[in-house]
């Protein structure tokens, strides 16, 4: 087996779906994989599979916890030189049934966690000057589509976030890549009941990831078919690209 990119990865949202496929492809490449997700008992599952991965069971939305993390799997398994922010919730719903708990999840969970991840892990890379960050957001950030404002928009907040600190991470010696994934088979799309075009099997979809993030891209984003159709609606005028998304409300 050829030597792995990375010694030591840190996955988020583990449990199941693309955290899930990552965290399994990279511990068949012989990386070493520290997985976290808020169920114990399937990352447990996950880490039987494998000599290589250790479950360390916590929730995104509590930063101390996730120190507590770094600090026990960096001790154990030595310099974590690969995150994988992965975590995330998914409330569709019409503006007019919003739900504000349901709103607040979403920000705490998919922004906010990774945030706090982020800050578990930062310090850390820049003291060594040495370290890959990535996390996954979304095409639907590129712009607001109709039952997605809370989850469009942490999307949206994270594609800003990694546009934001990347030229400064560079300069500390750090790699940023930013995940941007359209539709992807797993337990949170299973919900929806719109059409998903493109859209992709989970291993697939893992695969996709692992190339990219082995290749150091800044952005890793996939299928392109969707990508570009997002990226051309929304250099479009307001008016044509509200045309377009009118038709989308139900």
């Amino acid at each position: 087996m050829a030597e792995p990119k990375w010694k030591h990865v840190w996955i988020t949202g583990a449990s199941s779906g693309l955290g899930e496929g990552v965290a399994r492809i990279l511990a068949k490449k012989g990386c070493h994989v520290s997985i976290t997700a808020r169920s114990e008992d399937k990352l447990a599952a996950i880490a039987a599979d494998f000599g290589n991965v250790t479950s360390y069971p916590g929730d995104v939305t509590d930063p101390e916890r996730l120190k507590e993390i770094v600090a026990q799997a960096e001790e154990t398994h030595g310099p974590i030189d690969l995150t994988i922010f992965c975590a995330g919730a998914w409330f569709p719903s019409p503006i007019t049934k919003m739900k504000v708990e349901n709103f607040a999840k979403t920000v705490d969970v998919n922004l906010m966690g990774v945030v706090y991840a982020l800050d578990a892990v930062l310090d850390r890379m820049i003291e060594r000057g040495s370290g890959h960050i990535s996390w996954v957001s979304s095409v639907a950030g590129y712009g607001g589509l109709p039952n997605s404002a809370a989850y469009g928009s942490t999307k949206a907040a994270l594609i800003h976030l990694a546009e934001s600190v990347r030229p400064e991470l560079e300069r500390k010696g750090l790699t940023l890549s930013l995940i941007n994934p359209g539709f992807v088979k797993t337990p949170m799309t299973n919900k929806n009941d719109f059409p998903m075009p493109f859209i992709m099997e989970p291993d697939d979809a893992a695969e996709a990831m692992v190339s990219g993030l082995e290749r150091e891209k800044f952005e890793v984003v996939f299928p392109w078919q969707l990508k570009w159709i997002l990226k051309f609606m929304n250099i479009l005028p307001y008016p044509l690209y509200f045309w377009i998304t009118r038709k989308m409300v139900g």
